[in-house]
């Protein structure tokens, strides 16, 4: 059974940062590409950063320079450093692997930015 499970969410004051985790089981992450997306009460779901299994990383013009997306294969997990957070960042956060045709949801974790 594949599962993902993000962890990590919080409240955060502006300014401040979060650190979310991927932890995949059932699955060989390092085989798949990963992203982080993000979706706000009444907003589409987003993708934010993606990281191939070769490790290249893309990002939402509104992240980059902000949040960082990696993996830990040994660990098979993946990660998002979210620094400098905003207001408009608030949202729930997924982790998602992707192979071809297949691909897998975490269930999500709150990321809520107020002061």
């Amino acid at each position: 059974q594949v599962q993902l499970v993000e962890s990590g969410g919080g409240l955060v004051q502006p300014g401040g940062s979060l650190r979310l985790s991927c932890r995949a089981s059932g699955i060989i992450l390092n085989d798949y590409a990963v992203g982080w997306f993000r979706q706000a009460p009444g907003k589409q779901r987003e993708l934010v950063a993606i990281i191939t299994n070769g490790g290249r990383a893309d990002y939402a013009d509104s992240v980059k320079g902000r949040f960082t997306i990696s993996r830990d294969n040994a660990k098979n997990m993946a990660y998002l450093q979210m620094n400098s957070l905003r207001p408009e960042d608030t949202a729930a956060y997924y982790c998602n692997a992707k192979m071809g045709t297949g691909t897998f949801w975490g269930q999500g974790t709150q990321v809520t930015v107020s002061s």
